[in-house]
């Protein structure tokens, strides 16, 4: 079956599926494969839970039904189903990657256009080589824009996703130290994540890019079809104002102020992105206002938590070198007393891994933090923080410490589900 007929049966059904604990009635089932698990092992099921179509490639689980279809590989089919359905409508799709800040900044480049426009963006951080046709997938005849997150950990991801999604636009938020064990050096992350500039410079796609970055003024140069924006005064095709006071970010576009319930200064070209974008899509500024007043963090994104007297600054979705530094220096400008930092291991830094931890307790002794760390990484460093290997040693400490009327800003890579500590607060 070529793509052309698997998508006459996709637009017949009610979606496609990937685990079998989804399916619904009428889906396609796409036997996808993992490490540890072969989708094709679970066709059968689901073809008994609802599926319409299971989609297969290891022919000894055909059993000859008529509702089963065997190609040569499901995640490439997955991928082509996608990028043929992503044509076959007339959706612009904005993609958008970097090294921090890409979901926040999906979130709020969707609360703009989704005033104004029939949208669709991204749930969570779907954004791999699965995440992005997903997405793609969910396009309908009515959708007009189609913001599409694209996570990469090594050169030739972003190559891939954005042969997927084929972007008419593109934004990167910024090159900084995440996935280094991928990557190899912050050189290689520039490298990796400027394939999606390449992918739209060779089909003359349209960038949107912060003219504050001497990288990324540098890499498009002598490119035409872009648009910028600058909090610093710099050239650019829009001027932004940094107008934040005490606790939340805000931000001002000629004489209108958008407040936000962001904190951090981190934050202010996501805001800044998703004004540049809003106004280049002829969005009036107080709609512009009214989608990124109504965002609301969720999902451990500099979430505001105010428990048992203590304010906490819940930032633990993920980290890198480059993050923790900003939330480092946004906690030490906080007007706020009583201020402790609670940091789990960063991962995925390969052989930087050390000195990258060892920079960060230098960074936060010079800011004069008060920290509590916990993970291998962190507890072999050098500093006069109380560090901990095991979260129970952790556990116990926060029980005897017992902090009342702190600021706590906690930050950790996933893996560290440093969200746990919330519990002990």
């Amino acid at each position: 079956m070529n793509i052309s007929e698997l998508h006459k049966l996709f637009l017949t059904s009610s979606g496609v599926a990937t685990d079998t604990r989804n399916i619904s009635k009428n889906t396609i089932f796409f036997a996808l494969k993992g490490e540890n698990f072969n989708g094709n092992q679970y066709a059968a099921e689901a073809l008994k839970n609802g599926a319409k179509y299971a989609v297969i490639d290891e022919s000894e689980f055909n059993n000859s039904n008529p509702n089963t279809i065997l190609v040569p590989n499901c995640l490439e089919t997955l991928q082509k189903l996608a990028n043929y359905h992503r044509n076959h409508h007339k959706a612009k799709i904005i993609s958008l990657t970097g090294s921090n800040g890409k979901t926040t900044t999906k979130e709020l480049i969707y609360a703009v256009l989704n005033t104004s426009f029939n949208t669709i963006a991204t749930i969570g951080n779907l954004n791999n080589h699965i995440g992005v046709p997903l997405t793609l997938l969910r396009i309908t005849k009515d959708t007009e824009y189609a913001i599409v997150e694209m996570g990469a950990n090594h050169l030739q991801e972003i190559e891939l996703l954005s042969s997927i999604a084929d972007p008419d636009y593109g934004y990167i938020t910024n090159f900084g130290k995440a996935h280094l064990e991928g990557f190899g050096s912050l050189e290689g992350v520039v490298q990796g994540k400027s394939e999606l500039y390449q992918h739209l410079i060779t089909k003359k796609g349209f960038i949107f890019y912060n003219a504050d970055d001497e990288k990324q003024v540098d890499k498009l140069q002598n490119y035409e079809n872009k648009y910028s924006f600058s909090l610093q005064n710099n050239p650019a095709d829009i001027q932004l104002q940094n107008k934040t006071n005490l606790d939340y970010t805000s931000v001002a576009i000629n004489n209108t102020t958008i407040n936000t319930q962001l904190v951090g200064l981190y934050n202010l070209p996501n805001i800044a992105i998703a004004i540049s974008i809003g106004s280049y899509f002829n969005i009036p500024t107080d709609i512009i206002k009214k989608g990124i007043e109504s965002y609301t963090p969720t999902n451990n994104r500099s979430q505001i938590i105010e428990k048992n007297s203590n304010k906490i600054i819940l930032d633990a979705y993920n980290a890198n070198p480059t993050s923790t530094a900003a939330v480092l220096n946004n906690i030490s400008n906080m007007n706020a007393s009583n201020k402790l930092v609670i940091l789990g291991d960063m991962f995925e830094l390969g052989h930087e891994s050390a000195a990258e931890h060892q920079n960060i307790l230098n960074l936060a002794t010079n800011l004069n933090l008060t920290v509590i760390t916990l993970g291998k990484h962190y507890s072999n460093t050098t500093s006069n923080f109380r560090t901990f290997t095991e979260f129970e040693d952790l556990k116990t400490h926060l029980k005897n410490l017992n902090p009342s009327e702190h600021t706590i800003l906690i930050k950790g890579s996933r893996g560290m589900k440093m969200e746990r500590i919330l519990e002990l607060l």
